[in-house]
């Protein structure tokens, strides 16, 4: 396999700001060795004492997808398919959750957004994006 082939590249929002909470994801391109480990720092600013974060991936023309939700209190939401390899902890007292993707694989190359608010929804009567 080409070198080039090992290396996925994982790009993360830089910064996403909603009624005054703030979410700041600093690193712009992340780097992995297919199988191996890679942390994708997220970390809010929100007077909310009981904070959801979420995180979402967004592949190549495709729309963003829900991963996984964490809060202070409990373990949290996966969605089916980020069962196995993605995992988050909130940590209230550096106000960060960062996603931990292990056992990296070509097909985990996508945009991925942290947010304090569920921004996509299900359903035929939703919308997909909250505006």
């Amino acid at each position: 396999m080409e070198s080039w082939l090992k290396n996925i590249l994982i790009l993360a929002a830089f910064c996403c700001e909603c009624r005054g909470d703030r979410v700041l994801q600093t690193k712009g391109v992340e780097t992995a060795t297919e199988g191996g480990q890679i942390k994708v720092a997220c970390h809010y600013e929100t007077d909310d004492p009981n904070p959801y974060l979420f995180w979402y991936k967004q592949g190549e023309n495709d729309f963003p997808k829900y991963m996984l939700m964490r809060f202070n209190f409990g373990t949290g939401d996966n969605a089916t398919e980020f069962k196995e390899r993605f995992h988050a902890d909130l940590d209230a007292n550096s106000k960060s959750v960062p996603l931990m993707i292990q056992r990296v694989q070509l097909s985990d190359s996508a945009v991925y957004y942290c947010a304090l608010r569920p921004t996509v929804t299900t359903g035929d009567t939703t919308p997909l994006q909250k505006h």
